[in-house]
């Protein structure tokens, strides 16, 4: 299983981006893809999770309403599309799967996740 991120530049606060994770080498069936963030010196926290099998999406609450996470099965890509950034959503964005069998709804945990991207750096100006 691979997942690069990209989409991650210097941005305004109040502007928008979209990061992508294109995925590779998934075998599994039921699948939770999950956008996480790591500011520095913090903990890594879930900010976004899709489900593959119903398109079922789950968000922190400190971005609902300005995010959405998406995915294109077609290209093997999940989004999350940020708007009204401000300068606390600076962070390296990473990207994760894990396969959802067996396991409950929603999924925005580090340890649940068992694959993970390399990141991508988000900053946001004021």
């Amino acid at each position: 299983v691979q997942l690069v991120e990209s989409g991650g530049a210097l941005v305004q606060a109040g502007g928008s981006l979209r990061l992508s994770c294109a995925m590779s080498g998934f075998t599994f069936v039921n699948y939770a893809l999950g956008w996480f963030r790591q500011a520095p010196g913090k903990e890594r926290e879930g900010v976004a999770c899709i489900s593959s099998k119903n398109g079922n999406t789950f968000y922190m609450d400190s971005v609902k309403g300005r995010f959405t996470i998406s995915s294109d099965n077609n290209k093997n890509t999940v989004y999350l599309q940020m708007n009204g950034l401000k300068p606390e959503d600076t962070a390296v964005y990473y990207c994760a799967a894990v396969d959802l069998y067996g396991s409950s709804w929603p999924v925005l945990l580090r340890h649940q996740y068992d694959y993970w991207g390399q990141g991508t750096q988000v900053t946001v100006s004021s």
